[in-house]
């Protein structure tokens, strides 16, 4: 028998597994509305590049980060109508890394998401033009949050940039292929990975939720921290379902539950508003 996931929404505590269903129908609506097909004929090849954009973007999935930014932005004393533009941008702008992450030049992956990848499903030309659409997009829907917009974009920039979601790419791509710096040696050097590839997103999820809900800086802050652990917690069980980094697997286990009950803290700080984030923290931790 195949061992269930760690990160299994089907299993999921029941708060949880209630907010990702609406933040996947809404999310999924959002995104359906912000790329339309445009009134072109099947094979223009301006109709074609959207239709790879929402090949990639309407693919099945968790919606994860965009459960995050929904469940910060209430947290922080917000409406959830208030988080959807943001929800929006941070699954497009995932989606992009994904698209690019598939290509040949880099994971060389066929399949994503229980479908073909977009270099496969398409062409690999197009699945390059589908990321970078769905990047510029992604900045695009921010600047419906109004007075927050800056500030939201300044965050997703710094987060998904070189600093931060690049880096990650590129040390992860040196570790699997033997470039400069090679595999990790230590944990400490595992989660600079994950801190980027993972952990940079969880934090701009979190931060644009509060961002969306006109927290203040020390709100902000935060929730940034709580993303940051989260999102290194829950690489971390993906790595151990994987079997990734193994031999680090007993520490990874151990930090997993050690970040989750970190982020659940700073959930709590937030009093009966932060509940939704407190049982998330708990689910990607393995804290029951």
């Amino acid at each position: 028998m195949s061992r269930r996931p760690a990160i299994d929404p089907a299993a999921a505590p029941e708060l949880v597994a209630r907010l990702l269903e609406a933040a996947r129908a809404e999310t999924d609506r959002e995104l359906d509305r912000r790329l339309p097909l445009p009134d072109l004929p099947a094979a223009d090849p301006a109709r074609r590049l959207v239709e790879a954009m929402r090949y990639a973007a309407l693919a099945p999935g968790k919606r994860l980060r965009p459960a995050l930014v929904i469940a910060a932005c209430e947290a922080a004393g917000g409406a959830r109508a208030d988080a959807l533009p943001a929800a929006a941008a941070i699954e497009l702008l995932h989606c992009y890394t994904l698209v690019h992450d598939d290509l040949p030049a880099m994971d060389d992956d066929d399949e994503r998401r229980g479908r073909p990848t977009v270099h496969r499903a398409f062409d690999e030309a197009t699945a390059i033009l589908a990321g970078d659409g769905l990047v510029t997009a992604a900045f695009g829907a921010l600047a419906d949050l109004g007075a927050g917009a800056a500030a939201a974009v300044a965050v997703l920039a710094a987060r998904s940039g070189h600093g931060e979601l690049l880096a990650g790419q590129a040390l992860d791509l040196a570790a699997a292929g033997g470039g400069a710096g090679g595999a990790p040696r230590t944990l400490a050097e595992v989660e600079r990975i994950h801190a980027g590839k993972t952990g940079a997103l969880f934090a701009a999820s979190a931060e644009l939720g509060a961002i969306a809900a006109g927290a203040s800086l020390e709100v902000r802050g935060r929730l940034a921290a709580y993303g940051l652990a989260l999102g290194i917690a829950f690489q971390h069980a993906d790595d151990l379902d994987d079997g990734d980094f193994a031999p680090h697997a007993a520490e990874a286990a151990r930090r997993r539950a050690e970040l989750g009950g970190e982020a659940a803290a700073i959930a709590a700080a937030l009093g009966p508003r932060g509940a939704a984030l407190g049982e998330l923290a708990r689910w990607v931790g393995g804290l029951r």
